[in-house]
């Protein structure tokens, strides 16, 4: 019986596979065995990349708020505190882009959460 080499299919897998690949530095980018190896790892990174993202964001217009919030004499605790209180539901990047562009509007939140805080 004639021994089947797999002919085109492997010849395609392994295209499909480089191109997955191409840029990587080294034996990962060129020697199969690594390559795969390789581009399942990228795939992990991948998905913690697209949660670090959501997690970096956050962070950033913590601080943006914060900022804004030392600007007008609050702590940022004390802001989200009184917005909790005086159930302002605003998300963090709304009050970030408010904080960025809209100063009289985000002057405005920063009193109605000091008068709930005080209150």
């Amino acid at each position: 019986m004639p021994r089947v080499t797999k002919g085109a299919a492997r010849r395609q897998s392994k295209k499909k596979l480089f191109k997955r690949v191409r840029g990587f530095r080294g034996p990962r980018g060129n020697q199969i065995r690594l390559a795969k190896e390789a581009y399942v790892k990228s795939l992990c990174y991948a998905m913690v990349g697209r949660r670090r993202k959501k997690r970096d964001f956050r962070r950033l217009w913590v601080t943006r708020i914060s900022a804004a919030c030392t600007v007008r004499e609050m702590r940022y605790s004390q802001f989200m505190y009184g917005l909790k209180l005086a159930q302002v539901a605003i998300n963090r990047k709304m009050l970030s882009e408010m904080a960025i562009h809209d100063a009289e509007a985000f002057d405005a939140i920063v009193e109605i959460a000091k008068s709930a805080v005080a209150a």
